[in-house]
C-alpha cells in the first residue's frame, strides 16, 4: 500500500483495513506496520480470538529491554500470589537495658524490594517507642536485603538510614511527629555474641505484590532482578514463561538471564511477547484482577507511559510496559487495547538497532493508527492517589 503524502496515521490505518479485508489479507496491519514500524522490525498484533491482525518478523528473537518485566511479574504472581507481602525483621541480639541494645541489631530478611527511606523511618520509629537508643554491636544481615532499590547485602545502607541519615521528605511522609536526630540509633560497633534465639524488635512488611509490581512496572524499576530470586531467579522466570505460551512457540523465542533485561543476552520474539502478555492476562482473572492492577496505564499512571500516547483523546487507550536498551539497539512497547470489534488486542513493537528516540516515534505513530482502526476504547481505570509505600506496614 502506498501511503498518499501528508496523509494522517489514522487514515493511513483504515486504508490498510479496507485494503486487507478487500484482498482477505489474514493480518490486514501488516503494510501498515511496514510503513510506520519500517521495514523488518518486529510487530505482531492479535485479537483475543487469535486472529493475526498483524505479523512482521515475529519470530525473530531480539533484545526486549524492560519488556522481560512482563515475564517476571507473570512468574512472581503465580507463584507467589497478589497478598503477597515480603517481611523484614528487626531482632534483639542480647539483652535491652537502659536503652542499650547488648548486642547486635539483626536483620532478617526476605528480599523485600520496597523497603526504603520511609520504611526505615518507621522502623527507627518503633525501635524508640520499644526503648532503643543504642546498640552496643553492629547490624547483622541475615538473608536476601534490599534498600532503597539495590542490594544491601552487609546492611550499610540500612544501618546508615537507622542511624539517621533518612532524607527529610521521607521522613515526614513516614513519622511527621518525630526527627531523624532524635530517633537515630548509635551504633558502637563492639563485638557482640549473636543471641541464640533472639526476639524481635519491629517488622516491617511490604505493600501487597500486585501494589509492587504496579509500581516497579511503571518506572520500570530494576530492582525486579534480584526481586527474581524470590521465585527461584531470572531461569526460573524464563521456565514459567515458556510453560505459559503455545506450544510452537520455540525456546529461543524466550531466553531470560536478567529478570529486568537488562543483560544483553535476553531475547524474546514479537509473537512470544504478545503470548506472555496474554499468559498473564490469564493469570490475573484466575486471581480476580485486571491488567491496570499490575501494568501502567498511558496519560494516567506516573512512569514511562506518562506522557505517551495521551493526547488527541488516546489517554487511557493502552495498558502496557515500555523498554529501552540503548547499548544493544533494544526499544520495545507492548501493550493491551480495549476494542468493540476484536475484544482485547494485544500488540509488540520490538524495535532492534533503531535510536531510541526514533523507534518511540515509530511505536506510538503505529499504536496511534491500531487505534483508531480498531476504535480503541480507553480503560476504566481510576488511579490510585496514595503513594504505593503507604501500603507497606510496620509492627
Amino acid at each position: 500500500m502506498r501511503r498518499p503524502r501528508h496523509a494522517s496515521p489514522l487514515l493511513v490505518a483504515a486504508a490498510a483495513l479496507a485494503l486487507g479485508a478487500a484482498r482477505g489479507h489474514a493480518a490486514p496491519l501488516d503494510d501498515l506496520a511496514r510503513e510506520l514500524v519500517g521495514a523488518g522490525q518486529g510487530v505482531f498484533v492479535q485479537a483475543e480470538d487469535g486472529t493475526v491482525l498483524a505479523a512482521q518478523a515475529e519470530r525473530r528473537p531480539v533484545h526486549p529491554a524492560s519488556v522481560t518485566k512482563i515475564a517476571t511479574t507473570l512468574a512472581l504472581l503465580e507463584r507467589l500470589g497478589p497478598d503477597h507481602r515480603f517481611a523484614t525483621r528487626l531482632l534483639a541480639g542480647g539483652p535491652l537495658r537502659d536503652g542499650t541494645l547488648a548486642g547486635d541489631l539483626v536483620v532478617d530478611a526476605d528480599g523485600d524490594p520496597f523497603l526504603v527511606d520511609e520504611g526505615a523511618a518507621r522502623l527507627l520509629a518503633r525501635l524508640h517507642a520499644r526503648g532503643v537508643r543504642r546498640v552496643q554491636g553492629t547490624l547483622v544481615v541475615r538473608g536476601p536485603l534490599l534498600f532503597d532499590w539495590r542490594p544491601d547485602p552487609d546492611g550499610r545502607a540500612l544501618r546508615s538510614a537507622l542511624a539517621g541519615h533518612i532524607a527529610a521528605d521521607a521522613w515526614r511522609a513516614a513519622v511527621p511527629d518525630g526527627t531523624p536526630s532524635a530517633d537515630a540509633l548509635r551504633f558502637d560497633g563492639m563485638r557482640a555474641d549473636d543471641a541464640a534465639s533472639p526476639p524481635p524488635l519491629a517488622v516491617h512488611r511490604s505493600p501487597p505484590l500486585r501494589t509492587i509490581v504496579k509500581a516497579l512496572n511503571g518506572y520500570s524499576n530494576n530492582v525486579f532482578h534480584p526481586l527474581s530470586d524470590a521465585v527461584g531467579g531470572p531461569h526460573a522466570v524464563q521456565a514459567i514463561a515458556r510453560a505459559a505460551v503455545p506450544e510452537g512457540i520455540a525456546p529461543d523465542e524466550i531466553v531470560i538471564d536478567n529478570a529486568a533485561g537488562a543483560q544483553t543476552t535476553n531475547r524474546l520474539s514479537p509473537r512470544a511477547a504478545v503470548a506472555i502478555l496474554a499468559a498473564l492476562g490469564r493469570t490475573l482473572a484466575r486471581l480476580g484482577l485486571d491488567y491496570p492492577d499490575v501494568l501502567p496505564v498511558s496519560g494516567m499512571d506516573h512512569g514511562t507511559l506518562a506522557e505517551r500516547l495521551d493526547a488527541g483523546g488516546l489517554r487511557g487507550a493502552v495498558v502496557g510496559k515500555t523498554g529501552s536498551y540503548g547499548d544493544v539497539g533494544a526499544s520495545a512497547l507492548v501493550g493491551v487495547l480495549r476494542t468493540p470489534r476484536h475484544g482485547r488486542v494485544r500488540f509488540a513493537i520490538l524495535n532492534a538497532w533503531v535510536p531510541v528516540p526514533e523507534a518511540r516515534r515509530r511505536q506510538d505513530a503505529f499504536v496511534r493508527a491500531l487505534i483508531a482502526a480498531e476504535d480503541a476504547q480507553p480503560w476504566p481505570y481510576v488511579p490510585d492517589p496514595r503513594p504505593p509505600v503507604s501500603a507497606a506496614t510496620v509492627d
